[in-house]
């Protein structure tokens, strides 16, 4: 599929690897709906894509609001006329370990809220997102792509229970979505990316960061246009679907 001209919707767009995918999306000369709860960021990243001279929408949207997610989708119809490309990158990291054991007794656990809150954004969000996603692509009768952002995660990290479950969710619901759609001319493929400088990791102490870079065979962290660049490739190779790319420098959990 070339980008040319196409619409392609992002969700988490409002910084991060959101905002990179929409940058990188805009050089090409795609036109770009941005979802984020972030209003104020959803500005910032909207005028950088028209600084490409494209065309971009705000769409403020929890992922997790099945109403809003409808909402927000039938708008971006309505407004570009046409549904190409969602790229499911919303996501939130609520981090513990399942259980804290204190002098042989367990002093703490990973709440339910801990775990849900994950779950909903992560995992049914994607869901959701994927799903309208697919349903106006199929009304448009042109085919289109789903990219779902997972993450290294997914093969199993200490501390993240929810993210780690969330993130093979969402690996294993794009091989079946790539396996369902096929005959409508929607493919479907997932990007995991390892450790990436986003705000979250560039403000950790030099020292922690270190201690997060010195596993990985590359020794640096990705770049969030790297991320960008891996789900421009999917779009535009037709015979990719169904496969996650690892793009993690070499590192394993």
């Amino acid at each position: 599929m070339q980008v040319q001209s196409k619409t392609v919707v992002i969700t988490g767009a409002g910084r991060g690897i959101g905002r990179s995918l929409a940058s990188q999306f805009a050089q090409r000369g795609a036109n770009l709906a941005l979802l984020d709860l972030n209003a104020a960021d959803l500005e910032e990243s909207r005028a950088l894509c028209q600084a490409h001279g494209v065309e971009a929408r705000c769409y403020p949207a929890d992922v997790s609001a099945e109403k809003q997610v409808i909402g927000a989708m039938d708008a971006i119809v309505h407004d570009f006329g046409r549904f190409d490309v969602i790229v499911n990158n919303a996501g939130i990291v609520n981090d513990s370990l399942l259980i804290k054991v204190k002098d042989g007794v367990v002093a703490d656990r990973m709440s339910l809220s801990q775990w849900q809150a994950v779950v909903n954004v992560n995992l049914t969000g994607v869901f959701l997102c994927g799903r309208e996603a697919a349903a106006h692509m199929v009304k448009f009768g042109q085919g289109g792509v789903i990219i779902n952002i997972s993450s290294i995660s997914r093969h199993g990290n200490i501390g993240q229970t929810n993210y780690a479950a969330t993130k093979a969710g969402v690996a294993a619901m794009t091989v079946v979505w790539a396996k369902e759609l096929a005959r409508y001319g929607i493919r479907a493929g997932a990007i995991a990316p390892g450790f990436t400088n986003t705000e979250i990791l560039s403000s950790m102490r030099p020292e922690v960061l270190q201690r997060v870079i010195a596993p990985v065979p590359l020794r640096r962290l990705g770049d969030p246009a790297e991320i960008a660049h891996a789900a421009l490739f999917i779009v535009e190779n037709e015979f990719f679907t169904g496969r996650c790319i690892d793009l993690d420098g070499g590192l394993r959990l």
